[in-house]
């Protein structure tokens, strides 16, 4: 019996070697026409960052409270006294605006005589108030003058005592009515005198304080009298302050049509006007023109600028102290921002390591921990930025101010927060990008 013969058998073709399954690629997906594309998964996105930045910084409020105190503190302060050093130097400025910048002062011009003495080359009229008044930025006008009165004695009794020693007497002024309202001038009692009694002569005076003190004249209800060379004026009112003359504090102010009846006054010494601010520049030349139109160059205008250049200093050097001070308590604020972050950085080695060890890069780790510094700081800047306004506003409310808060201090507060929080935040998270994940697990730094 013959059998069937078998087949001829193939060569075995060489087994390709398999890649392992670990090491087996997953397929890419292949995205259809139209579709988005698909983002890989392992990528770590800006949200994610945020989100564990926020997540383990709400983990712990009572060290989020005590790392955000500093930077409260710090924009609190800034903010604050920025506000309050704008706040006082306006109303510093405001006060030399008021007392300077607001007085306008026109006087003749002086020549020099053979004997070395000086007299007015000129005179100003006696309607100069008038003239004045009808100038754009003129608010109100005054006349002064000195009445020369060398030998003149004054007194609030009709007979000299020769026992008394002699004491010098008080200076004599004539002015118009507009005289209190113009240089800011107070009353203690009493009254100013008129227009009525300039225009009658009346023989009516108005006294300094200091005189007033010097004569015993304390109330004007008794109608006291004040004897100047032996001729009596009636004592109306008594000056209590006067904030651009001071010197008439010590003298006796009679009505300007009275010291022309009594004393022969010749002219007006020199015109005061009050000046609305920032119209100096243009007054300086109106102002001579309308008093002397024929011979301008006659006549001395003393016209401030637009501003007070000691209350521009003055608000400079306050706005510095206050910043340097505002700085010195954020610099305190940035520094507890980088301890707290640095003991996070120290308390968080195994959590580092396990994260490294899952893949994340060193740039993802420092990242986090910049970020988280950043919430912090920007959160604490909100807080401060926010108190600081708030203490701005009390401290106008209770003082009577005007508050002046800029918007861009109060938005600059904030970010500066942020800033601080990333400054502190690099050095840390410089050192937990560089903790290899063997020893963070193993419990090493």
């Amino acid at each position: 019996m013959t059998g069937l013969a078998a087949p001829p058998s193939r060569p075995r073709r060489p087994s390709r070697l398999r890649r392992p399954a670990r090491l087996r690629r997953s397929p890419r997906p292949v995205p259809t026409p139209g579709s988005p594309p698909v983002a890989p998964a392992d990528r770590f996105r800006l949200t994610d960052l945020l989100g564990e930045a926020t997540a383990d910084i709400g983990s712990r409020p009572g060290r989020l409270v005590m790392t955000i105190l500093g930077t409260v503190l710090g924009v609190t302060a800034l903010v604050a006294t920025i506000g309050l050093a704008q706040t006082a130097a306006a109303q510093i400025a405001r006060q030399f605006d008021a007392d300077a910048v607001t007085q306008l002062v026109v006087t003749p011009r002086t020549a020099s005589t053979g004997g070395g003495t000086t007299v007015a080359a000129t005179a100003l009229p006696w309607d100069a108030v008038p003239r004045l008044e009808r100038l754009a930025g003129i608010e109100s006008a005054a006349l002064l003058a000195e009445v020369p009165l060398p030998d003149a004695v004054v007194t609030t009794v009709p007979v000299n005592d020769p026992s008394q020693p002699p004491s010098a007497p008080p200076p004599v002024y004539a002015a118009s009515g507009e005289l209190l309202d113009t240089l800011g001038g107070q009353l203690s009692t009493g009254r100013f005198f008129d227009a009525g009694h300039d225009r009658r002569a009346d023989r009516v005076a108005v006294l300094g304080a200091r005189v007033a003190d010097r004569l015993g004249v304390v109330r004007v209800d008794t109608q006291p009298s004040v004897f100047i060379d032996g001729v009596d004026y009636a004592v109306v009112g008594v000056l209590a302050s006067v904030d651009a003359r001071a010197e008439l504090l010590g003298a006796v102010v009679l009505p300007t049509g009275t010291a022309r009846a009594d004393f022969g006054l010749p002219a007006p010494g020199d015109a005061q006007a009050r000046i609305a601010v920032g119209a100096g520049p243009q007054l300086r030349t109106q102002a001579a023109l309308a008093l002397a139109p024929d011979d301008p160059d006659s006549l001395e205008v003393a016209a401030p600028d637009g501003r007070s250049e000691l209350g521009r200093d003055v608000q400079a050097d306050v706005n510095e102290v206050f910043v340097v001070l505002s700085v010195i308590v954020l610099l305190a604020g940035g520094v507890g921002i980088a301890n707290v972050t640095t003991l996070s950085v120290v308390e968080r080695v195994g959590e580092i390591g396990l994260r490294r060890a899952v893949g994340a890069t060193g740039r993802q780790i420092a990242g986090q921990f910049v970020a988280e510094s950043v919430v912090v700081g920007l959160l604490g800047g909100l807080i401060g930025a926010a108190l600081g306004v708030f203490a701005v506003l009390g401290v106008s409310v209770v003082r009577d101010w005007t508050p002046v808060v800029d918007p861009r201090i109060a938005l600059g507060g904030a970010l500066l927060g942020a800033v601080v929080g990333l400054v502190a935040g690099f050095l840390p998270a410089r050192r937990a990008a560089r903790i290899e994940p063997v020893d963070a697990l193993r419990g090493g730094t």
